[in-house]
């Protein structure tokens, strides 16, 4: 995908073959840095300081983050303390665990000495296939908007409503919800985005009309409790959102407030969509309320962060001091 007129990636090996380049999601949409992950410990903070963050995107990390751990020390003590690690940093992706479970799978049983060339090449090729499998449902979700544009007068955009970051930042490339955007963008059709701020992260204002910018997608931001409006009043074509985790038999976890859309799409009619990876499919469990609801830090929701008139980034403090707070994400 683009970045000021140019194709990257989310994340790469650096050019000593070695260190892992990644962008740095927290400084995003005001601040465009690379940052270097030379340790397990860097890739551990960059998955739970949400530096990297989205199903997809934490697990190529956490296979990077193997990488990076067996370069110090090849040993199995030194793989199974780096797994337990990594998947201690983000409770709710599932993509997290089959990464690991992949990763002991291509060294566990190698001689020491071929450990951190196999981890590499498997590290490489989970991100190709992430953007494989992206690209594929980019496919499938193009003929839904064909359809849908094609029912429309000529020139009139498709309106598809996301929430949450579910794009490119959020895999290794082309994105979940996003692909079928982008190939409808980049073949033609008039597309147009409506983004759901999604508090507290604001990861749809932060992220999402980012790379949409870049990327030269119209959208529009709303917030959040917009939504429900838009779809009563016809403005939304589709709901196309990601997901964290499904179940076996489908139940869906995505970011919070994912569900308040579905039920809105429901009343009005809506079609409503979830494109997600295979390795997001959790065959382990039947009912979503298995599948465990990460609670984050309270400052997420008490503090807001944003760009000053004259071009400082501040932190200020929106809830009262005392008030409790909980920060279901």
């Amino acid at each position: 995908m683009k970045v000021n007129g140019q194709a990257m990636r989310t994340i790469w090996v650096g050019e000593d073959g070695e260190t892992v380049l990644t962008i740095d999601q927290t400084r995003l949409p005001h601040r465009f840095e690379i940052i270097r992950l030379a340790t397990l410990d860097d890739a551990a903070r960059a998955i739970r300081t949400m530096q990297v963050r989205g199903a997809p995107l934490i697990g190529a990390t956490a296979a990077y983050g193997v990488c990076l751990a067996l370069r110090a020390d090849a040993s199995d003590q030194a793989l199974e303390h780096a797994c337990s690690v990594l998947l201690a940093t983000r409770p709710t992706a599932v993509n997290l665990r089959w990464a690991l479970d992949e990763m002991l799978a291509a060294v566990r049983n190698r001689p020491r000495g071929e450990r951190v060339a196999a981890a590499y090449a498997r590290a490489a090729q989970i991100c190709d296939e992430d953007v494989a499998i992206n690209a594929a449902i980019g496919r499938h979700g193009l003929a839904l908007i064909a359809v849908i544009a094609g029912r429309k007068p000529p020139g009139e955009p498709v309106h598809v409503l996301t929430h949450c970051n579910a794009g490119w930042l959020a895999t290794v490339g082309w994105g979940t919800a996003t692909a079928p955007i982008y190939m409808a963008h980049e073949r033609g059709l008039p597309v147009h985005v409506w983004v759901d701020e999604t508090r507290p992260r604001n990861q749809g204002a932060a992220l999402t009309a980012w790379e949409l910018g870049h990327h030269g997608v119209s959208h529009t931001v709303i917030a959040d409790n917009a939504a429900g409006h838009l779809m009563q009043r016809g403005l939304v074509d589709l709901v196309i959102v990601g997901a964290d985790r499904v179940t076996a038999r489908g139940d869906v976890c995505n970011k919070i407030g994912t569900y308040l859309k579905a039920l809105a799409a429901c009343d009005t009619g809506v079609p409503f969509y979830v494109a997600l990876p295979s390795p997001t499919i959790d065959f382990t469990i039947d009912d979503g309320v298995g599948v465990p609801i990460e609670q984050r830090g309270p400052e997420e929701v008490t503090m807001m962060t944003g760009l000053t008139a004259d071009g400082r980034l501040e932190t200020v403090r929106i809830v009262p001091e005392g008030s409790a707070v909980a920060n279901y994400a």
